[in-house]
């Protein structure tokens, strides 16, 4: 019996938006928002660190956008919830620390079309970026991610929504879920580990009663049963939380980011970067296609890797691995299907998921940052609109 299909238990875990590598993924994107706001040519690679009431802003950034970082990231940190100075951050009273300048101008070459010796927009940087879909959920993700997402997420939603009601939440959270698998699907939630922010006053009752309720309403009812091993703060208390309790950092959170630990992961992180970064940018489209293969049958899971040159346009690379799930006589034959169907040079990634207009498209950066990159459908990656060109390009693979 082959690793995936033999009986096994995986988990994944989520954090919150109010958690300190959380808070800077955020800023890092709400300033890369205000960047492309007013100049989708904005080259940026932002950096932040955040700790006991204070946010270093860093990095390199060449924009003509006239940008108040200062007010970026205060108004971040007030959206998420840090709005009280007895908690040792707080969007008003915290210091605000600005180190940045412009792009190398020797990146700037190899990324900007007409300045390179290729002539054309060539790979921010080397590397390889991954994407995955598997159809074990309805979003195409893997199960411990999505509903460890998802609990984090709701309980968000009411601390922010309901404040009256769930007066006791404080911003930092992090969840963690255990799936049982047999035969390479999930059978079961085997346990689910919440760690929350709260008020003094709260009584641990409250916080184990509403991650109950919440697990129950956001993963599916065959996979919970009252065999279900729940660990709600289990040291007894979280009252030191978010970045008065840890020191936070940009890209330290790679792994929520994506797919749980379920596959391959490029080494990069996400937030901060403008989508010349291919770290960033062609992460995406292999979730994209990654995800239009399993929606269109030919394959149930599915990983596309691709590897880059720093100034070179086309893939070093692309390697498609369906863990044995492929409907074609062999994954190189689906590798040649994407080659045809999908242009995968960095511009036309742009250009396909419309990453230098995100505001006119009904999305931010900023919305990425928390609760995953991928998952949620009004991400442009998340569109499923590639199924008959992948079928009508594999008929001749069958």
């Amino acid at each position: 019996m082959s690793k995936i299909n033999a009986p096994h238990v995986f988990t994944s875990e989520s954090v919150s938006e109010g958690h300190p590598d959380k808070v800077c993924d955020q800023i890092s994107d709400a300033v890369l928002d205000a960047c492309l706001k007013d100049d989708p040519e904005s080259r940026v690679a932002c950096e932040t660190l955040t700790t006991t009431d204070l946010i270093v802003i860093s990095g390199e950034i060449t924009t003509k956008s006239k940008v108040n970082w200062e007010a970026v990231a205060r108004k971040t940190v007030a959206k998420i919830g840090y709005t009280h100075s007895d908690i040792g951050f707080c969007a008003d009273s915290c210091k605000v620390f600005i180190s940045i300048h412009k792009q190398s101008p020797d990146i700037s070459q190899g990324v900007t079309e007409g300045e390179g010796m290729f002539q054309e927009q060539g790979a921010g940087d080397q590397g390889m970026m991954f994407g995955f879909a598997s159809d074990e959920t309805e979003e195409l993700m893997p199960a411990p991610i999505i509903y460890s997402h998802k609990i984090v997420a709701e309980l968000a939603r009411r601390r922010k929504e309901m404040p009256e009601e769930y007066y006791y939440l404080r911003p930092d959270a992090k969840s963690q879920v255990s799936v049982r698998y047999e035969k390479g699907r999930p059978v079961s939630v085997e346990t689910i580990v919440v760690s929350h922010q709260h008020t003094p006053d709260m009584r641990i009752e409250q916080l184990e009663s509403l991650v109950k309720e919440i697990a129950e309403q956001v993963i599916p009812a065959e996979l919970m049963s009252d065999k279900v091993k729940y660990f709600v703060n289990p040291t007894g208390r979280f009252e030191v939380g978010g970045p008065n309790g840890d020191t936070g950092l940009t890209g330290r959170k790679i792994i929520v980011d994506t797919y749980g630990g379920v596959g391959s992961h490029g080494g990069g992180a996400f937030s901060g970067k403008d989508p010349s970064k291919v770290d960033r940018s062609a992460a995406y489209m292999c979730r994209y296609i990654a995800k239009n293969i399993v929606a269109s049958g030919l394959a149930g899971k599915c990983e596309i890797q691709v590897a880059y040159a720093i100034g070179v346009a086309e893939p070093l690379s692309i390697n498609v691995d369906t863990y044995g799930t492929g409907k074609l006589g062999k994954d190189s034959d689906l590798e040649k299907v994407v080659r045809e169907v999908f242009d995968l040079k960095p511009a036309a990634i742009i250009k396909t998921l419309q990453l230098k207009h995100p505001q006119a498209n009904g999305w931010t950066y900023q919305d990425t940052a928390a609760y995953g990159h991928f998952g949620r459908e009004h991400f442009p990656w998340e569109k499923i609109d590639r199924i008959r060109d992948l079928q009508k390009a594999a008929e001749k693979y069958k």
